[in-house]
């Protein structure tokens, strides 16, 4: 890593897409030059939620990419660094107060598994003031 700093110390570094560019275009600014694919493909949905966030004032907002840790790819078993692909958007969300809209690419759960019945509801304070059930 080091090697790699000395050897480039001022590197041109850039953005991917401007701030004024489309929800849609910057979405497809990552894939392209980040993730390598060809294309994006947005569901009904996504294009449904794309255009109410623009009507909301929030079009100008930089945009996050949910997808496999496990590949560059929306599709976690394809390996590599594979080309000709295209980008499925499923949906997006709207983070307001972080900033930024989120686009869920392929298969994504974005939260862990909750279990049915919350922990907390096994917490009590017993009569001599202790915490039970932690």
């Amino acid at each position: 890593m080091i090697a790699a700093i000395e050897a480039n110390p001022a590197p041109n570094i850039h953005p991917a897409y401007a701030l004024e560019d489309s929800p849609e275009e910057k979405i497809r600014k990552v894939a392209m030059q980040v993730y390598g694919a060809a294309d994006i493909a947005l569901s009904d949905r996504a294009r449904e939620q794309l255009a109410r966030y623009v009507d909301w004032g929030f079009g100008a907002l930089p945009v996050c990419i949910a997808k496999t840790q496990y590949s560059l790819t929306d599709d976690q078993k394809r390996m590599g660094a594979p080309t000709g692909w295209t980008l499925k958007i499923n949906d997006v969300l709207l983070s307001a107060g972080a900033g930024f809209l989120v686009a869920v690419a392929g298969n994504m759960m974005l939260m862990p598994g909750l279990p049915r019945n919350s922990r907390a509801l096994s917490i009590d304070v017993d009569a001599d003031g202790n915490i039970i059930g932690v």
